[in-house]
């Protein structure tokens, strides 16, 4: 046998170590399901327990003391976590993991009305019974769970059966298959925490899912309303005359109203260079901002026109989207003027830097607050599509979550292939 070829060897060891790496993901991700079902199963089996013994509030406490003596090298069980357990199955009892389930199917594609549906019939569930009411005296006869739950914890499985009525591995499998077991368990505190309705924190499960969000980051878009901005907010702009379906629903469902930014040190009255150097200072809060799939291309993007300079305020590139979108920023309110300045800009873009693969350059210009009757109608007189936001400043963003976001040259490396230099700068 002779000596591998090197560059033959370099790509046997690379598509090992993919493997190996893939491999690794799918383990954590099926330890966090399994850890995920083992809380919910948990839950249900304290409050069942509780329930049915008649025990009170300290009943947590004991069984905390209790397991953390019996397994002294298991974490997870301290009073406040097994609480979270039992306000997790209270909050989903199989009737809504089934729902929730339904609600993925029903969204395989998304839009804007769809979503809007979905969020909205899941608000309005109502579920008659907790799952613990259902309980009659007779089921528990034919349970093993008798005196002292806590020696007897193999029998959570059971339990649930009889809570539920249903066999084991469907619920199982249910809760395997549903968003729920998508989610981290710090994320899934934060959306209890948050007291949101079902359907709401349905999307903020998903969004977090989707764009990877840490639970600080879910956290903080909780905090600013980024549903109420991104869904419930009737947005202006004219995508519907411009684009064609689905790119202008789902254009629409991007866009943000108002977006707020986290400018710390910015006066309110800072004029747009001021809030751009800021933006881009920032790229990582700002991209955070702007949503799903937005890269950052340049600023201040130089075009020579005839015998004219000009400057965009901002270009990114969308990839759901596969557009670019071209952003002006104005320290003053919404003027119908703006409109035909950053219609400019769209048609040069669309000129310049358009590639064939490219769908219709977006502009979306942001000001400080504006007249929607009058921005509305600033609008319809365009064949270019252009949105219309408001911003806001804010230094609303802890310390902690400063410092959990990742830094402009983390983001830029893993970001390199999406960049478009500009030469001009």
């Amino acid at each position: 046998m002779g000596t591998p070829d090197r560059k033959e060897f370099d790509k046997y060891i690379h598509a090992i170590s993919a493997e190996i790496e893939q491999a690794q993901v799918k383990l954590i991700s099926a330890a966090n399901v399994q850890m995920l079902l083992h809380y919910w199963k948990l839950g249900h089996f304290i409050l069942y327990n509780q329930q049915r013994l008649g025990w009170g509030s300290k009943f947590i406490e004991r069984t905390s003391e209790a397991l953390r003596k019996l397994h002294p090298e298991k974490k997870g069980y301290s009073p406040r976590n097994l609480t979270y357990m039992c306000q997790f199955a209270r909050l989903y009892p199989v009737g809504a993991v089934e729902q929730l389930i339904r609600a993925d199917q029903e969204l395989s594609e998304p839009t804007l009305e769809k979503i809007s549906s979905v969020v909205s019939g899941l608000n309005n569930l109502q579920f008659a019974q907790e799952p613990l009411a259902q309980i009659q005296p007779a089921n528990t006869e034919h349970n093993t769970i008798t005196q002292e739950p806590l020696a007897q914890l193999e029998n959570v499985s059971q339990a649930l059966v009889a809570i539920t009525r249903n066999p084991m591995p469907n619920i199982e499998n249910a809760f395997v298959n549903s968003p729920l077991s998508k989610t981290n368990w710090a994320s899934h505190i934060v959306l209890m925490d948050s007291k949101q309705p079902l359907g709401v924190r349905y999307w903020y499960m998903k969004q977090s899912v989707e764009n990877g969000w840490s639970s600080t980051i879910l956290k903080m878009q909780i905090e600013t309303g980024l549903f109420q901005r991104q869904v419930e907010k009737r947005k202006i702009n004219n995508f519907t005359a411009t684009l064609p379906q689905p790119q202008s629903d789902l254009a629409n469902y991007l866009l943000k109203d108002p977006y707020i930014f986290d400018l710390a040190g910015v006066k309110e009255r800072a004029d747009e260079r001021d809030i751009e150097d800021q933006l881009v200072g920032h790229v990582t809060k700002y991209l955070l901002e702007m949503g799903s799939g937005f890269a950052f291309v340049a600023r201040q993007k130089h075009f020579q026109i005839g015998d004219s300079d000009f400057f965009a305020d901002l270009i990114l590139y969308n990839i759901k989207l596969h557009a670019y979108v071209v952003v002006e920023l104005k320290a003053t309110p919404f003027k119908a003027e703006y409109a035909g300045q950053l219609n400019f800009y769209i048609n040069v873009v669309d000129d310049k830097m358009r590639g064939a693969n490219d769908n219709k350059t977006i502009g979306l210009l942001l000001c400080k607050g504006k007249d929607e009757v009058m921005a509305q109608y600033a609008l319809s007189g365009y064949a270019q599509p252009i949105g219309v936001s408001d911003y806001q400043l804010s230094t609303a963003i802890p310390d902690e979550l400063k410092s959990a976001l990742p830094t402009i040259e983390e983001v830029e490396e893993e970001l390199t292939h999406l960049f478009v230099e500009s030469k001009d700068e």
